[in-house]
């Protein structure tokens, strides 16, 4: 959505950041125009809401690779609030966009210690790792965290899809039980728990060293015939092509030999 900065007020646009942070809309680009065309000159008016737009705004020029305005801000609120952790929070995310990731980790560990119970920055620690391609230290740092934070869901489901890219089935697996504790009634959950074990039992048929010949053969036709038996569900329940696609992928990923 483009916004014509020309024909707002300072405080149409103030109202309007306010409306996006309320409503959880990040629009970063719209954020960053109408920040320097219109509001910048006017920060003054703000009041005590002049902090939270500052944030605002430097989340959203970091999304577009802005570090110029997130140095701004991030100077202006740690000139004012040296010692806050939120403020600690933002110079992370910013020596991230930077792609100075140790400086980055040694600030997080500064603020776990300052308050232990805080759970943003041990995952921000998982994303840092993950996009520096540390599957294995991403696994490490989100399992320890799921041992004080047990009931994050969306820590169970991370650590699912990053032993998914390990491909660890069994622990995926286990992830997906523990998602299935906390929502015992959700089909996506359940859909995504038997795609895995149907991915996991298919292989070790194919990889097992006793599965004679015959046997895989036998369990590529199976496989085949569970495809299209679960595709013509899809067809008929919910018509969602998407998924039958992830399954033929899952299928023809599977390794199974038939030569004798």
């Amino acid at each position: 959505m483009s916004w014509n900065s020309g024909k707002l007020s300072w405080s149409e646009v103030r109202d309007l950041f306010r409306k996006w942070r309320e409503e959880n809309e990040r629009n970063s680009r719209e954020i960053v125009d109408l920040w320097e065309t219109v509001l910048m000159k006017k920060v003054h008016k703000l009041g005590d809401e002049r902090l939270l737009v500052l944030e605002q705004v430097c989340v959203a020029a970091l999304d577009c690779n802005r570090l110029d305005v997130a140095d701004r801000c991030v100077h202006t609120l740690s000139t004012e609030f040296p010692t806050s952790l939120r403020v600690r929070r933002l110079r992370v995310l910013q020596l991230e966009a930077m792609e100075r990731y140790d400086e980055a980790l040694e600030l997080l560990d500064s603020i776990i210690k300052r308050d232990e119970t805080n759970a943003a920055p041990r995952k921000r620690r998982v994303a840092i790792f993950k996009a520096r391609g540390k599957i294995p230290e991403a696994i490490k740092e989100l399992t320890d965290y799921l041992k004080k934070f047990m009931s994050d869901q969306e820590g169970w489901q991370e650590l699912c899809e990053l032993y998914l890219m390990e491909q660890d089935l069994a622990r995926a697996a286990f992830c997906m039980e523990e998602l299935l504790l906390h929502n015992p009634h959700s089909h996506l959950i359940h859909q995504r728990y038997a795609e895995i074990k149907y991915t996991q039992a298919a292989t070790n048929i194919g990889l097992s060293p006793k599965c004679t010949s015959t046997k895989k053969k036998e369990a590529q036709k199976l496989a085949k015939w569970a495809l299209h038996e679960i595709a013509l569900r899809y067809e008929r329940q919910s018509r969602n092509k998407k998924q039958v696609a992830s399954l033929e992928s899952l299928v023809s990923s599977l390794q199974i030999s038939g030569t004798s």
